[in-house]
């Protein structure tokens, strides 16, 4: 099945000169603190108007704060000079709840940095269409059933706000067609019990609507989530779903169905990589409250919190003293094993596996 975004794999390939300043550094401090990650994900806001069934973050409680606007967009051209290159606004809460989410885009496309979302849809309104459509790279939209009664039980919202997504989709995609925008609009379903049966239902309306693409993927069990209920959510018996989902591909619509990610389930502990890649280098984390950790799959653990972005520059975070003990501690200490199943970074760890330790024989007969 088509995956021309890359979305169930990884891109770090397209960036040898950042992947080989790992390698030369990783084992020594001095240089490795100066290896900035190429990804960023940040939370303008820690309020959601929605409560889903399936939320990872549930345990950090949608408390209703902000990061700074001003203290951001000084961030923002600091890290763009630093060699960050892409933002993704998401996060504990509705990125677009953030009463100031349209200049946060212009900041963020002004210091060099690529832009995009992934969002609930319910206040991407029309001066959002107008303003930041043209300086964002793609936006994901949150689409967790095929029917507004579904929608309502698994987002816990109002059943009105399933059609409320879709014709703000539908107001995207006209405006994006008129003005001849490059900006990717797609959605994404988490496959669950609840939703599996209405696949194939979204996949017809998300292309009738004019979408890019449509992701399906499965849930990955946060290690802090206070949900429980999907935790032994298992996909073997749901691949050849991929097959039926295969007829809506075509006429620039695509179905991304995230097969090898739901394969993983199946790997054993002996046959994953021992060690985290990644962390602390290629991607980072900022909270709506100014906090900088190294992966989302530790929010709120003081091991991987490296400061505040609203009392530090960003380059005295990332080379600082806490981000060298969780080096440290990441190197020497970290059993993933206890990591969260399937985490953001899990394709670019099997890639730099391969690049270390798990070389096959007569490398050099390339």
């Amino acid at each position: 099945m088509a995956d021309k975004y890359g979305i169930d794999s990884h891109k770090l390939v397209y960036h040898p000169q950042r992947v080989a300043q790992w390698l030369d550094g990783r084992h020594d401090w001095q240089q490795a603190k100066a290896v900035y990650p190429i990804y960023m994900e940040v939370s303008p806001v820690g309020a959601c108007n929605h409560r889903c069934t399936f939320c990872a973050v549930d345990y950090i409680g949608y408390k209703a704060q902000r990061l700074d606007v001003k203290i951001l967009a000084e961030r923002l051209m600091e890290m763009g000079k630093l060699g960050v290159k892409s933002i993704m606004y998401a996060g504990e809460g509705e990125p677009m709840l953030h009463k100031d989410i349209n200049e946060i885009v212009k900041w963020t496309f002004d210091a060099g940095i690529d832009v995009s979302f992934t969002t609930n849809g319910t206040l991407m309104n029309q001066r959002f269409v107008e303003q930041s459509l043209p300086l964002v790279s793609w936006i994901k939209v949150s689409l967790n059933a095929g029917s507004a009664e579904n929608y309502a039980a698994i987002h816990q919202t109002k059943a009105s706000d399933f059609d409320l997504v879709l014709n703000n989709l539908r107001r995207a995609v006209e405006h994006k067609k008129a003005q001849q925008l490059s900006c990717t609009l797609g959605a994404q379903i988490l496959l669950l019990p609840e939703n599996q049966h209405e696949v194939t239902t979204l996949a017809k309306i998300c292309r009738d609507v004019g979408l890019d693409y449509l992701v399906v993927k499965p849930y990955s069990q946060h290690l802090f989530s206070e949900t429980r209920r999907y935790e032994s959510l298992r996909y073997d018996n749901l691949l050849g779903m991929a097959e039926e989902l295969a007829q809506f591909n075509g006429d620039g619509f695509n179905v991304v169905f995230r097969e090898q990610t739901m394969k993983n389930y199946s790997q054993s502990e002996t046959q994953r990589y021992k060690t985290c890649h990644a962390t602390p280098y290629f991607w980072g984390y900022i909270m709506a409250d100014g906090e900088v950790y190294g992966c989302s799959a530790y929010l709120t653990d003081q091991r991987f919190a490296y400061g505040n972005i609203h009392q530090q520059s960003f380059q005295d975070i990332w080379e600082g003293e806490k981000r060298r003990q969780n080096w440290q501690y990441i190197t020497q200490e970290l059993d993933i094993s206890q990591c969260r199943k399937n985490c953001r970074m899990e394709s670019v760890n099997q890639y730099l596996d391969k690049l270390t330790a798990n070389q096959p024989a007569h490398i050099n007969f390339i």
